[in-house]
């Protein structure tokens, strides 16, 4: 340590209030770990139908792209780096999470920490390969998409995820009822590293 370095923490030691550090039980820091993700509603309007794009888990049930917000990263860019990875999405995703849901890792055993999901609504304009192997993304009809959400879930949790999906629909629906407003909240987030291909180039299932 510098002398200069030695008098900045003398100067700060005598003048700053000297107080207890606040006690924090390892437990709760556990919970606390891991207790905020994103996750990115992907999807598209073909023929006046909404369609969205999922995802399939390492347990094989089905859901929005998502991960842990990431340092560094606004909570839309992490979901829009979520989509990419999972999905292969480009496009454009809405800064502002527009619902937010909680569920345990690990299911319902005691003292598993309870995560809080932040959705963002993502407009896709094309796909490519994912980067991560066994997503499997497909497209969903709304309704199809709520029942593979309640899939294999507690019943709460499954309710949670089509209350996602209804919020989703009900806003994709202003945007071609003409709310610049809702337009203007969806930010920009393309990746030009690969190859491009139309989403309409892929099947759905």
């Amino acid at each position: 340590m510098s002398a200069a370095d030695s008098r900045l923490v003398h100067s700060w030691s005598s003048s700053a209030p000297r107080r207890a550090a606040p006690f924090v039980p390892l437990r709760q820091l556990r919970r606390l770990r891991g207790s905020e993700q994103v996750a990115a509603v992907c999807y598209r309007v073909r023929n006046r139908t909404i369609e969205f794009l999922l995802v399939r888990t390492r347990a094989g049930r089905w859901i929005f792209p998502k991960g842990n917000a990431e340092a560094g990263l606004t909570h839309a860019q992490a979901a829009a780096l979520e989509a990419f990875e999972e999905a292969g999405v480009h496009g454009r995703i809405e800064e502002a999470p527009f619902a937010r849901y909680a569920y345990r890792k690990g299911g319902r055993e005691p003292g598993m920490a309870e995560v809080l999901v932040s959705a963002h609504l993502c407009e896709i304009s094309w796909l490519e390969s994912p980067r991560e192997l066994d997503r499997n993304p497909a497209w969903f009809s709304a309704d199809k998409a709520k029942r593979k959400l309640r899939e294999d879930r507690p019943r709460d949790y499954g309710d949670d995820l089509a209350r996602v999906l209804d919020s989703a629909t009900a806003r994709i629906q202003s945007v071609h009822r003409g709310s610049s407003a809702f337009i203007d909240s969806l930010q920009k987030v393309e990746f030009i590293d690969a190859p491009r291909r139309m989403y309409g180039s892929r099947k759905g299932r």
